[in-house]
């Protein structure tokens, strides 16, 4: 009877421990003093926790405004990492602070990094684009990742879409004016099947250059997913594209023609 009880006391030591098991959150950063216009790369590991549940990144900005809160998958082994892209335009110069939590534990983990600051480059070298795509006009990509751009014409609104096989990474997207001046950045997480999609709105000081704007995407540490296209912008709005308007010509020509035929007909004397 008295091994018993020791055998059950040794069991329930045993699946007490395992049950009640503390988590224990690690998370590191690929550098802690960068400029306004770097990437900082987030890694760490998680213990005793469901690993399909992700991590939840809280990122806040030196004015303490929440700036980005992904939720980060886990590997087999607990492991998660996360690129963090510089926010619009550029990050704030200060102190940034990167918090994880779990939802199956309420330990927390942080760490902190430094932003100084750095001047927006001026005419900077944009990579010659080979073709210029239809709007909406799908790109036939002989490399990893494609996209195009959609958008009616007049708008301030143009929609990117586009495929990646490189889906554990986010992509930056570059958006350069006629002169090679950024106009703005954004950072877009692909879906399960590579799939991607952003808005770009037009308009304001920004976009006040009429001409050809080149947008990029890159993804990866040494951008080797990389790929451009180009949307011309006229005071701001997406100019039409030139065979859509002489097709409105035409068509308005031929309905004038026909109502003054019409017309004509009309008030022919009868005899």
């Amino acid at each position: 009877m008295l091994k018993v009880s020791l055998l059950f006391l040794i069991a329930f030591s045993i699946m007490s421990t395992s049950v009640f098991a503390e988590s224990t959150i690690q998370v590191d950063i690929s550098e802690k003093n960068i400029t306004s216009l770097d990437s900082v790369l987030i890694t760490g590991k998680i213990t005793d926790v469901s690993n399909y549940k992700p991590v939840k990144l809280l990122v806040t900005a030196p004015d303490g405004s929440i700036v980005y809160s992904p939720m980060v998958a886990l590997a087999d082994d607990g492991t998660f990492r996360k690129l963090l892209q510089p926010t619009l335009p550029s990050f704030q110069t200060g102190t940034y602070t990167v918090i994880v939590s779990h939802e199956d534990t309420q330990i927390t983990s942080q760490i902190e990094f430094t932003v100084t600051s750095q001047e927006m480059p001026r005419n900077q070298s944009v990579q010659p684009i080979i073709e210029k795509p239809a709007m909406g006009e799908k790109l036939v990509d002989t490399g990893k990742i494609s996209m195009s751009a959609d958008a009616i014409n007049g708008s301030d609104v143009i929609t990117i879409t586009g495929n990646t096989d490189l889906r554990n990474s986010d992509i930056t997207l570059i958006v350069n004016s006629p002169g090679g001046n950024i106009v703005t950045i954004a950072q877009i997480t692909p879906g399960i099947n590579g799939d991607f999609e952003a808005e770009v709105k037009t308009g304001g000081q920004m976009w006040k250059e009429d001409g050809v704007y080149t947008i990029t995407a890159n993804q990866g540490a040494a951008s080797e997913h990389k790929k451009s296209i180009q949307v011309e912008i006229e005071d701001g709005l997406v100019v039409p594209e030139f065979g859509i308007i002489v097709s409105l010509i035409l068509l308005v020509s031929i309905i004038s023609i026909i109502v003054a035929t019409k017309s004509k007909l009309a008030i022919l004397p009868r005899y």
